[in-house]
């Protein structure tokens, strides 16, 4: 057992997988961002899901100061957080053979869109499924996950395929099967999970990528600003009514 505080352990571990992110990730995050600049350029509507805990993430990108304004999130009722009854329901849903499509089915997503699903395993029914409805419909789909699930857990898909599958772009989040960076003599299961740091940072990384490839190509990025600082809720309405139609959290 080491004698360092576990708080020390459980930063330096996020710390060295933002670091394996940010070195063997570069080329995917470039390409991600490349992908939402050129929808945006493109006139295209950009969305974000992810189930349970993966929805932390999804959410940290929508609505967002210093985010872009056309990123929406796709709910899917029951499984985006913790906030249904009984919180496994969540779960249980993820598994479940034709939701998404039934989700997709019911949502704004078009041709010509870029839809950013975030699933740590991969594995479950729902956002296989998403990923293989969304692109049949013409959108384009960025998968964040964990790649070493695809290698050491079964597939919960009738096809037996992962997420990783079924993406124009996948970010790999590097996290270990289990989501948990610390253990210890003393406690018999494995803890502290890192996951929606890296993935939210993985995000975050890809958002700013393709705000400064639109500014790159002469596009101001529509991004949203504070708005506990002075000028900040002028400077969204503006950013909201020049976007109106590409925005759907505030109709």
């Amino acid at each position: 057992m080491s004698d360092r505080r576990p708080a020390d352990q459980f930063l330096d571990a996020a710390i060295a997988l933002l670091h394996r992110v940010r070195d063997e990730e570069a080329g995917s995050i470039e390409a991600a961002g490349t992908l939402l600049a050129d929808t945006v350029a493109d006139g295209g509507r950009l969305f974000a899901f992810g189930a349970g805990h993966s929805s932390l993430a999804a959410q940290d990108v929508v609505y967002r100061a210093g985010g872009l304004a056309l990123m929406n999130l796709l709910a899917v009722p029951g499984v985006v957080g913790v906030d249904v009854m009984p919180a496994t329901l969540g779960s249980a849903l993820e598994r479940v053979d034709g939701l998404a499509s039934a989700a997709l089915d019911s949502s704004p997503l078009r041709a010509g869109d870029a839809l950013v699903i975030i699933s740590l395993s991969g594995r479950n029914a729902l956002p296989v499924e998403m990923a293989m409805s969304a692109r049949a419909l013409g959108v384009k789909v960025i998968g964040v996950t964990s790649v070493a699930y695809a290698s050491e857990t079964t597939s919960r898909h009738a096809s037996g395929t992962y997420l990783k599958d079924h993406c124009d772009v996948v970010l790999d989040s590097k996290i270990a099967v289990g989501d948990a960076e610390l253990t210890l003599d003393t406690i018999p299961a494995p803890f502290a999970p890192a996951s929606t740091v890296v993935t939210s940072a993985l995000l975050q990384a890809v958002m700013a990528t393709t705000a400064a490839t639109l500014a790159d190509r002469g596009i101001e990025p529509p991004l949203l600003r504070s708005g506990n600082v002075d000028g900040g809720h002028d400077w969204n309405g503006r950013i909201m009514e020049q976007y109106r139609e590409r925005i759907f959290y505030r109709q």
